[in-house]
């Protein structure tokens, strides 16, 4: 995954991972993990370069961070969301409530979305998109209410993220790297949530 430049170091730094499930030092999930130490140390440093103090210029890191808010309360991550928000409320703090309101009105099931194939058409699952409410695009203006309606589109109708989708982004305001940008971080996020909820469920069942 292409990541914005970054030149702070991570030796240092709580893997985010083992804090978020809770992963005791010498256990067998710690083992686990260990056993891919690329693995691990990538899915870290990709954490540190979208949502770290270092971030590029192209995306603004509160707007980073209430995007990765929006999608973890989508996906009921409390752990994640939590994580999300306690960095959001140390540059921005008047967005995390707003942005956690908006992840409440924008709640769903899913997956939604029309298929293009024809021979796929009949399985088409129409649903509601997301607009957001005009506490997120009056205060914080259009280019963050964009990225969360298109964060939910990735979300909830993956089928549905077609160029008019993007041509939403670009007339907001977002270059086409910050769009690249914002989609590692949906995409990164999917796969933290999912990470995270899977050593969970092994350290509920004894592995």
């Amino acid at each position: 995954m292409s990541a914005p430049a970054a030149s702070f170091a991570t030796a240092d730094t709580v893997d985010v991972i083992d804090d978020l499930v809770g992963l005791r030092p010498g256990g067998h999930l710690d083992e686990l993990r260990r056993r891919r130490p690329i693995a691990r140390e990538q899915t870290q440093r990709a954490h540190d370069l979208l949502f770290g103090p270092a971030v590029g210029d192209q995306v603004s890191r509160h707007h980073r961070l209430a995007v990765a808010v929006f999608v973890a309360a989508l996906h009921h991550a409390d752990a994640v969301t939590d994580h999300y928000a306690r960095l959001l409320g140390e540059v921005a703090p008047d967005l995390v409530e707003s942005v956690l309101t908006e992840a409440g009105r924008a709640a769903s099931a899913g997956p939604w979305g029309s298929y293009r194939e024809p021979d796929l058409a009949e399985e088409s699952e129409p649903g509601t998109a997301y607009a957001a409410g005009p506490d997120i695009r009056d205060r914080f203006g259009d280019r963050l209410a964009a990225g969360l309606e298109h964060a939910h589109l990735v979300v909830f109708h993956p089928r549905d993220c077609r160029p008019e989708a993007l041509a939403a982004l670009v007339r907001a305001g977002w270059s086409q790297a910050g769009i690249v940008t914002l989609s590692q971080a949906v995409a990164f996020l999917s796969y933290q949530i999912r990470l995270v909820h899977g050593l969970r469920q092994l350290a509920t069942e004894g592995a």
